[in-house]
């Protein structure tokens, strides 16, 4: 869902993942023609940076409980 929004409207992907400043300087690019494709590049490496930040998290939560449990 959120790559579909950051390739029609990449500055709103940036909203959903909680960068306001960054989505408004997306807006600011994404207003010229020339401008979108970059746009959309940039909020797809985002939204995936985000995902893989969740994912990293989770795992390591996972090993913390882990060791507790061995403890």
């Amino acid at each position: 869902m959120r790559l579909l929004l950051a390739v029609l409207l990449p500055w709103l992907a940036f909203f959903t993942i909680k960068k306001p400043f960054q989505g408004i300087l997306c807006l600011l690019l994404q207003i010229t023609l020339i401008g979108w494709i970059p746009a959309a590049m940039w909020a797809i490496f985002s939204v995936n940076d985000y995902h893989a930040e969740k994912r990293t998290k989770q795992i390591q939560q996972q090993i913390i409980q882990q060791q507790e449990q061995d403890q």
